[in-house]
C-alpha cells in the first residue's frame, strides 16, 4: 500500500493510524478509505448495507466492519465503545433533501435533520474519548444549497448551519480537531441514483462549464479528506471542493 509514497521519497501521511469511516462502503467514504490505506492507515468501515459493506471491507483489507444505521444512537454508541483507540472519523452518511413546502413529508424532513445536524453531535460525543492525540472528526456538507431556491428550504438551513456547528464543536472537543468538507456535485453512485437518465447530461454540462474542465470525483474529495486528517494545524473550518462551480453564478 505504501510503495508509491516510498518511490517519491516520503513517508505515508497516515502511517500507523486508524481511520473510522461511517458510510464507508461506497462513494466518497469508500474512496477515502482506499486513500487512507494507501497512506499507511488501517480502516474501520461502517455502513447500512451488509453485502456492500462486506465487499468493501474485503477489497480494502479493513481492520473490521459493522453494518448498522448510524442514526440509531444505541448502535452508534455500542460501535464506538467496542473499538480500540483510533485517530480519525469521517462521516459521509446522509442524503440530500429536495422538497417544496407544499410537498414536504415531515417524517423525511426530520430524518434529514437527524442525519445532517444531530448525527455529527452523536458521533462526536460517542467517539471523542477514543481519538488519539492529533486526531480528528471530519464531516461532509455541501455547497449547492447556499443559494436559496424552492425545494431547498431544509438543505439551505443545513448548508448554512453545518459550518457553525463544526466551528463550535472544534472548541468544545479540543484538542480533537473538527472540520467540514463542503462538496458541490461529485460523480458518485448516489448522484447517479438521484439524477437517473439525466446523469450524462449533467456530466457534460459540468465538463463544459467548470473552470477545472472536468467533473469532480470521489477520489478528489478523498484526497482532501486525507489531507485534513494529516495536517494537524487545521480545525474548525469548512473546505469547499466543487471545481469552481460557485464561481459560475446561479445554475
Amino acid at each position: 500500500m505504501t510503495t508509491t509514497n516510498a518511490a517519491h521519497g516520503r513517508a505515508p501521511d497516515l502511517l500507523g493510524q486508524t481511520v473510522v469511516l461511517i458510510g464507508g462502503s461506497a462513494g466518497i467514504g469508500f474512496e477515502t478509505a482506499r486513500r487512507a490505506r494507501a497512506e499507511g492507515a488501517d480502516v474501520v468501515l461502517a455502513a447500512r448495507h451488509p453485502e456492500r459493506l462486506e465487499r468493501a471491507a474485503h477489497e480494502l483489507g479493513a481492520l473490521r466492519s459493522a453494518a448498522f444505521d448510524a442514526t440509531d444512537v444505541e448502535q452508534l454508541d455500542r460501535f464506538f465503545a467496542e473499538l480500540p483507540p483510533f485517530d480519525h472519523v469521517l462521516v459521509t452518511a446522509g442524503e440530500p433533501h429536495y422538497e417544496s413546502l407544499a410537498e414536504m413529508d415531515f417524517a423525511r424532513a426530520r430524518a434529514f435533520l437527524e442525519q445532517h445536524l444531530l448525527l455529527p453531535l452523536h458521533v462526536a460525543r460517542s467517539s471523542v474519548d477514543k481519538i488519539r492525540p492529533g486526531g480528528s472528526l471530519l464531516f461532509m456538507g455541501g455547497t449547492g444549497a447556499r443559494r436559496p431556491g424552492v425545494g431547498l428550504t431544509l438543505g439551505s438551513a443545513v448548508t448554512v448551519g453545518m459550518p457553525a456547528l463544526v466551528a463550535s464543536l472544534a472548541l468544545e472537543v479540543k484538542p480533537v480537531r473538527v472540520n467540514l468538507i463542503a462538496a458541490g456535485f461529485v460523480d458518485t453512485p448516489l448522484s447517479a441514483s438521484i439524477l437517473g437518465d439525466q446523469l450524462d447530461a449533467r456530466r457534460t454540462e459540468l465538463r463544459d462549464t467548470l473552470p477545472i474542465g472536468r467533473v469532480v470525483g470521489p477520489e478528489d474529495v478523498a484526497a482532501l479528506a486525507v489531507h485534513l486528517m494529516a495536517n494537524t494545524a487545521l480545525t474548525g473550518a469548512t473546505y469547499d471542493i466543487d471545481g469552481g462551480q460557485q464561481l459560475l453564478g446561479p445554475a
